[in-house]
């Protein structure tokens, strides 16, 4: 079921996004080629905790047999590693590397999420513009993401854009919506057809989030049952908000 949050959750949801938001701004300040990934999450926890919230992924538990909880506090994937990646301190970043970074902060029991790709040091044409490209595919969604439009416009628009720039997305993994729960319905797939889906209404909170492939859309998933990588191992990037309806335009929460 889609909730519809009161004002009082929107003021929840406002204040644990804006924590996503200084969580990255202070990764953007102390990413490096050098450092390990593990040394991200150490930022990332300490910022989250210093602002009063929790890093919900860590301890996130899919409830799939087999597979452990996830043991970090943010994802971390480098380049043909599209989503879930886990920090480690032998995972070093090096010069060029597309580091992607998915945070969900825990604040008063409600949730912000957003995803980043960062470009470390001098990197490739190649990476640089499909790093923008990705970003762009998120706001290409959000020009519909209005009250009244469809969740099927918002996502045919994102994979209409990926498309038509060489691009692929894909389709086993998906935006959200989001609130009390990290993953709340609707179900927000990077491609569909315009006029489907559930209407758009003030107080939804979604987390819009394109993953897009350089190469063929296939993944395969890890043996750590967490890290999904391309298949024909090209670079890949992501990027999310945490986004409010309104009644006019969209309100962006994840970014200061």
């Amino acid at each position: 079921m889609v909730t519809i949050k009161s004002k009082k959750e929107i003021e929840y949801m406002r204040e644990v996004c804006k924590v996503v938001a200084l969580t990255y701004q202070e990764i953007e300040k102390k990413i490096k080629p050098g450092m390990s990934t593990l040394e991200l999450d150490q930022i990332a926890e300490s910022k989250m905790r210093s602002l009063g919230a929790i890093p919900a992924e860590k301890g996130y538990d899919i409830g799939i047999r087999g597979i452990p909880p996830f043991p970090a506090s943010i994802c971390v994937s480098i380049n043909d590693e599209v989503i879930h990646g886990i920090p480690s301190k032998n995972r070093i970043i090096k010069e060029g590397d597309i580091v992607s970074i998915d945070t969900v902060a825990l604040k008063n029991g409600y949730h912000g999420d957003a995803a980043r790709s960062f470009i470390v040091g001098q990197a490739s044409k190649n990476a640089l513009r499909l790093v923008e490209v990705t970003k762009q595919a998120f706001f290409e969604g959000l020009k519909y993401a209005k009250s009244g439009n469809r969740i099927g416009d918002v996502c045919h628009a994102i994979g209409e854009y990926v498309h038509s720039q060489g691009y692929s997305v894909i389709k086993e993994f998906q935006g959200h919506g989001i609130g009390r729960e990290m993953h709340e319905d609707p179900g927000i797939p990077n491609y569909g057809k315009a006029g489907r889906g559930i209407r758009l209404e003030p107080g939804m909170t979604l987390a819009i989030e394109p993953m897009v492939i350089a190469g063929n859309p296939n993944i395969l998933e890890l043996d750590d049952g967490w890290t999904i990588v391309t298949q024909d191992g090209s670079l890949s990037a992501h990027y999310e908000n945490t986004i409010l309806i309104t009644e006019k335009e969209p309100e962006i929460l994840t970014i200061l």
